[in-house]
């Protein structure tokens, strides 16, 4: 199985194979637009070399990164999606990683701008503080489980619990995070 790195390379390879853009290119096209935020790239991306929101995506971090200097550090991303009246719902993600570091040894925890992916052959959950109120957790699940708290939603994810607090981080989460990740495998 390949490392996260490793599918990264690979899709710039087949990026830059089929439309001949790399990161560096794609930073130089922003820059030349005067387009600095994310978006204002990926549309560019999609529009002027129609590439797929993933492809169009990928490129424009990597050319915001190439701008900004360099990466972020995954550290300095956590306190930011975290910090001000998010500060008291670290400990929610905090939880959620131990469970799902130990879910197995193939868990990949991929930190982003807005929130965490929790990745084994594919995507099974994501983490994100999505108010001053709750962690959002996302997953990928095969079915619905019969619990008012999980509902089925569109997008990255099948399915959302929200999160209020560590104590809601009970046996059926734990579960519902190891059958993401199962169907992942």
């Amino acid at each position: 199985m390949a490392t996260l790195q490793e599918q990264v390379a690979t899709q710039l390879n087949n990026i830059k194979g089929t439309t001949g853009l790399t990161p560096e290119r794609s930073a130089e096209l922003a820059r030349n637009s005067g387009l600095e935020k994310h978006g204002e790239i990926v549309a560019l991306l999609k529009s002027e070399y129609r590439l797929t929101h993933g492809n169009a995506n990928l490129l424009a971090v990597k050319a915001r990164e190439l701008l900004a200097g360099g990466p972020v550090s995954d550290d300095e991303l956590l306190a930011a999606q975290y910090a001000g009246g998010k500060a008291h719902l670290r400990p929610v993600l905090d939880e959620l990683m131990v469970i799902a570091e130990g879910l197995g040894d193939d868990v990949a925890v991929v930190v982003q701008k807005t929130g965490v992916s929790l990745r084994r052959t594919k995507q099974f959950a994501v983490v994100r503080a999505a108010s001053a109120k709750r962690v959002e957790l996302g997953l990928n699940l095969p079915a619905t489980p019969e619990d008012e708290r999980v509902r089925t939603t569109t997008g990255m994810c099948s399915h959302r619990v929200d999160l209020p607090d560590a104590e809601a981080l009970d046996e059926a989460v734990a579960g519902w995070l190891r059958t993401a990740y199962q169907a992942a495998g």
